[in-house]
């Protein structure tokens, strides 16, 4: 992919260097400038790109060129067909002059595997180049997407539709500083948006939306925190009571439901982690099974000493690897409070006659949950408790989730277990107070500095907890502090270290109208409290 690209800048540098004043150049430009010294309007930033001094105007009746095993996949053919309608105003078709001309007439994609398999890890490298068709001085006309598979097309099509600037004066999809050349894929596998359906109900619609606005920031985990103690949304056929803890009969998602998002999200390269948060965030569970909670008075933790409990954990665990396919899933384990376990008669008989602690059955609730996820070919995910409880205990497949604070992460990475990294203090997205500027800055690689042990961090996720979120809020909550994060684990830290903030704040505020454009409700970039409405009339470009 990369040699045949490189060839094409190698000939179009020699080319300008020959040409006459008008002719466009590449420069090698700093990680955050155009060769005119501009921000770079691209968001997360690329790892590597050239730039040029060109405007070249973009066929409104822009072609799709499939090439290569993939590039006929139906998912990047789709891909095309969703950016085109972001790029172009629905009238740019019929406002075409018949015998307009164009630089870019043609978007070629050459991709160079046809398999759709969506695993974490999966190759999401992409390279661009786009220069003007015909021009004297042009190598390659057009504009040309080379990836390994359909993702890392998924994401160069981002990266370009990016590029497309719609000019009100002639009314013309432009990309300026053009030739660019763009080699591009992301720092971390795992980036990730949590996102509770638990504490408000979400519409499937509204998820897909924050799916849609993830896409835009290159996010490709959305964590699903379906359930937890306030309801029980998700339809689980083994368990149908179950359901009887949601709100109402009117705030459910179904198994076809669950199938869809999980679609959705893949046709968008967005991995669907699910989570039931056991054994501390169960109560919703006992509204359909009162069996599960261990008394009336004690509704949770879940029921350590039934095996009724495990049963049912077994059937939602054995339906949900029907619906969500890939390889992580989280379990929870936060937030264990035991107490009521020894004052519960038939608990504490259950504890007496092991001789366990509520201590020893908070390990055993959480080892046995694990067993069940990995006899179902799943990689648990646990809350930092677990491990700070009795991490020697894990299994060595766990993926330690961090919330608590910062330097959890190195200290899992010390021990031979793979982290993600969410610290509260910066990357809650419901502590309203946190700027930008903590989100862009906090490093999930702080405190490792063995190179072996940084591959142990998967990555890191923002996370949007649903206690005062709902419809009326969400977006603006997420976004655009959830960029901030997305660029950190995107791109690379030597380029994003480097950047003056007035030039980040620039591209921020670019990004967000960018996202306002796509109708995505994002919040103004520098309110001291997030999601809070424009004090002040003003460009969306300065708020």
């Amino acid at each position: 992919m990369l040699p045949k690209l490189l060839t094409y800048l190698v000939l179009a540098l020699v080319a300008g260097s020959g040409a006459g004043a008008g002719a466009a150049r590449l420069h090698r430009t700093p990680a955050n400038l155009t060769a005119s010294a501009n921000p770079v309007y691209i968001w997360p930033l690329p790892k590597n790109f050239t730039s040029g001094t060109r405007t070249l105007a973009v066929d409104p009746d822009l072609a799709l060129d499939p090439q290569g095993p993939g590039g006929a996949a139906a998912a990047v053919a789709e891909a095309f067909e969703r950016y085109r309608s972001l790029i172009f105003a629905p009238w740019a078709h019929a406002a075409r002059p018949a015998s307009a001309k164009y630089d870019v007439a043609k978007l070629t994609v050459v991709v160079a595997s046809a398999d759709e398999t969506l695993e974490l890890g999966v190759d999401e490298s992409y390279t661009i180049y786009v220069a003007a068709s015909g021009g004297v001085n042009s190598i390659v006309g057009g504009a040309t997407i080379e990836a390994n598979t359909i993702y890392g097309a998924i994401r160069g099509l981002e990266t370009f539709s990016q590029l497309c600037v719609f000019n009100y004066d002639t009314k013309n999809v432009e990309v300026h500083n053009a030739p660019w050349y763009i080699q591009d894929e992301p720092r971390f596998a795992f980036r990730g948006l949590l996102l509770d359906t638990s504490r408000h109900y979400l519409p499937v619609d509204v998820i897909k939306q924050v799916i849609d606005s993830m896409s835009f920031a290159k996010l490709n985990v959305l964590h699903w925190h379906i359930i937890d103690e306030q309801s029980f949304p998700l339809e689980i056929p083994s368990y149908p009571n179950l359901w009887k803890g949601s709100y109402s009969k009117l705030e459910r998602y179904t198994v076809e439901d669950a199938h869809y998002i999980v679609s959705y999200a893949k046709k968008r390269g967005i991995h669907v982690m699910a989570e039931i948060d056991v054994p501390g965030h169960g109560e919703s569970w006992g509204n359909g099974y009162p069996k599960l909670w261990p008394s009336i008075s004690c509704t949770e933790p879940l029921d350590v000493s039934s095996n009724f409990t495990f049963e049912v954990l077994s059937g939602i665990l054995s339906d949900m690897r029907k619906i969500f396919p890939f390889g992580l899933f989280h379990l929870g384990g936060d937030e264990v409070n035991t107490g009521c376990w020894n004052i519960t008669p038939h608990v504490k008989q259950w504890l007496d006659d092991r001789n366990m602690t509520t201590k020893d059955a908070y390990k055993f609730f959480v080892l046995k949950a694990q067993e069940i996820a990995i006899n179902l070919n799943w990689i648990p995910v646990n809350w930092e408790e677990t491990f700070n409880s009795f991490g020697e205990n894990l299994n060595p497949l766990t993926v330690v989730h961090n919330w608590l604070g910062p330097g959890v992460c190195p200290k899992v990475v010390a021990k031979g277990l793979r982290c993600i990294m969410s610290n509260q203090g910066a990357w809650y997205l419901d502590h309203l107070d946190v700027p930008w500027e903590d989100v862009y800055t906090t490093e999930p690689l702080a405190g490792i500095n063995d190179t072996e042990q940084q591959k142990l961090v998967l990555g890191g996720e923002v996370c949007m907890w649903g206690e005062t979120a709902d419809t009326s809020d969400v977006q603006q909550t997420i976004w655009p502090r959830a960029a901030a994060a997305a660029e950190r684990m995107w791109s690379p830290l030597e380029a994003i270290s480097v950047q003056d903030q007035t030039i980040v704040l620039a591209r921020l505020h670019y990004f967000r109208c960018l996202l306002n454009h796509r109708g995505i409700a994002a919040a103004p970039v520098t309110n001291y409290y997030a999601r809070r409405p424009p004090i002040h009339p003003g460009s969306c470009f300065i708020q």
